[in-house]
């Protein structure tokens, strides 16, 4: 492997920013397990002083164990004419308790004198003195310099010496930012080269935006120009037309151009990590989008398909196992068996991959994939599936019925939901009924109230999130709708899924697969 590139993660701050985007404190912090999970090396939560909700996920984010990744909080320079340790969103980045601080400053003289109101020295003041003051308070200061790329081109000298500001004032990288996206990569190139003449010393990073559609490829041009931290977020999500997009760019960098990003075995998680955003954000991924669409390698019939199952690379730049997704030759029953093998041996199930029991397992998820099941972010769903194949799974309870009812009067403020469950466990007969604040409140509840005295357990499980996402909507009111559900018992946190034409049974048939996960890896913990 070559030179390290660090990658730098803004899915939760930047990526946030994209129209219809809107993740929940949970969202955030499942986000960021991912992202450490996949090796990551630093994760911009968000910035501390502008929302509860960030506020909220640096108190939070504390109490979780990262295994590698470094969470960043995010600011700006102090306010013209403020003392910097008066300025009170510079004192909420300390607070954050975080090790790293990433703080934006003005690098175009056009924003300097228009947006800011200043003059070109207070701005210089303003990034020395808080990049200063920060690393007084914290191990790592990340210098992004906002528009600097068209602010060298305004103004070259003066872009520079906002650099040297920042680098004498302590930070650890200066990061050069596009922030209107509209440079293209051979500008990228030659202002990052000028910028590595000029500080030879200097820890170098880019944090593109797609405006031009060649965020990837000016992030590519910024590393072989000297650079060696990647700012980015998953699936390239972000304010207008997105940022940089970090599923493209790790495995450029790391396959085709020999630089070391992450783990090669970590690899292999990127499409599940680009699906599992995808889902999250309630973007759904395209197709067609490069090393993780489900289209990526997909072959149809005909001369493509022909030769791919001869020699692969006829039709494939890379093999997409690599990067976890999977070959699709539509005429080939064995489409997608390699990486559900690869599955199973996640879940500890040891099948001899020529077994016909696998090949039926390969056609069950493909048919439920053609109804609207998506396991990338509900992979409690996925194992069930396949431990319930192979009869690993034991039947905890017998279902009978359910039933759900709102009702609102003339004066009621809200509706009332109520459920009633019917079942039996080991012969044992339970009939119980909920209320709810909405209906599928009730039937949770209700499930859970009549099951807790044979699996006390279950007290312990909560569900933390709940999202509908229609499927087909030219269906209209007939559409399938796809329900995904975050349960957690305190100790781990799971997702499971369901579809239908009626949201009531899809969310049905989430909340029950979240309770058998639950019992399921409870019993096999005391094995």
């Amino acid at each position: 492997m070559g030179d390290k590139v660090f990658t730098y993660d803004t899915t939760l701050r930047d990526g946030s920013q994209a129209e219809g985007v809107n993740f929940s404190l949970e969202d955030k912090i499942r986000i960021a397990q991912k992202l450490d999970d996949f090796g990551i090396d630093y994760i911009e939560g968000g910035w501390p002083y502008a929302n509860p909700k960030d506020n909220l996920f640096f108190q939070k984010i504390k109490k979780v164990a990262f295994n590698h990744s470094k969470i960043v909080a995010f600011g700006s320079t102090r306010r013209p004419g403020k003392k910097v340790q008066e300025d009170k969103q510079v004192e909420a980045l300390v607070k954050a308790e975080v090790p790293v601080i990433t703080i934006f400053g003005k690098s175009w003289d056009l924003h300097v004198t228009e947006a800011l109101r200043t003059t070109l020295e207070e701005n210089l003041s303003m990034v020395y003195e808080t990049v200063e003051y920060l690393k007084r308070h914290v191990e790592e200061v990340i210098f992004d310099a906002e528009h600097f790329f068209d602010g060298f081109k305004a103004n070259r000298e003066y872009a520079l010496e906002v650099l040297k500001s920042a680098l004498e004032g302590g930070a650890d990288w200066i990061v050069l930012c596009d922030t209107n996206g509209g440079s293209l990569p051979h500008e990228i190139y030659e202002i990052t080269s000028e910028v590595r003449k000029r500080f030879p010393d200097a820890k170098i990073g880019i944090h593109a935006h797609n405006d031009s559609e060649t965020a990837v490829a000016n992030s590519i041009m910024a590393v072989l120009a000297g650079a060696r931290q990647v700012h980015g977020t998953i699936n390239g999500i972000g304010e207008r037309t997105g940022n940089a997009n970090l599923c493209s760019i790790i495995p450029n960098l790391q396959l085709k151009m020999g630089f070391q990003v992450v783990e090669e075995e970590n690899l292999r998680k990127l499409t599940e990590l680009a699906r599992f955003v995808a889902e999250l954000s309630n973007m759904p991924l395209p197709r067609n989008m490069p090393y993780v669409g489900e289209s990526a390698f997909a072959h149809k019939g005909g001369v493509h398909a022909s030769a791919v199952m001869k020699k692969t690379i006829t039709y494939e730049h890379i093999d997409p196992e690599i990067v976890g997704n999977r070959r699709k030759i539509t005429v080939s029953d064995l489409a997608g068996k390699s990486n559900l093998i690869y599955k199973l041996r996640e879940f500890g199930i040891s099948v001899d991959e020529n077994s016909p029991e696998v090949l039926k397992l390969v056609e069950k998820v493909k048919e439920l994939e053609k109804e609207g099941y998506h396991f990338e972010a509900a992979e409690a769903s996925l194992e069930l599936l396949c431990k319930r194949h192979f009869g690993l799974v034991k039947d905890y309870f017998d279902f009978d019925a359910y039933r759900v009812l709102i009702a609102k009067r003339k004066d009621d403020d809200q509706p009332v939901s109520e459920a009633t469950v019917r079942l039996s466990v080991e012969g044992v007969e339970e009939h119980t009924a909920s209320l709810g604040n909405g209906p599928i409140s009730a039937l949770d509840r209700a499930l859970r109230k009549a099951l807790e005295e044979f699996y006390p357990n279950l007290k312990e499980m909560q569900l933390i999130d709940y999202k509908v996402r229609i499927i087909n909507e030219s269906a209209g009111t007939s559409a399938k709708v796809r329900v995904l559900v975050e349960s957690t018992d305190g100790r781990r946190k799971w997702g499971t899924v369901g579809v239908s034409e009626n949201v009531i049974e899809a969310s049905w048939i989430a909340l029950r697969d979240a309770i058998l996960y639950k019992l399921m890896k409870d019993e096999e913990e005391t094995l």
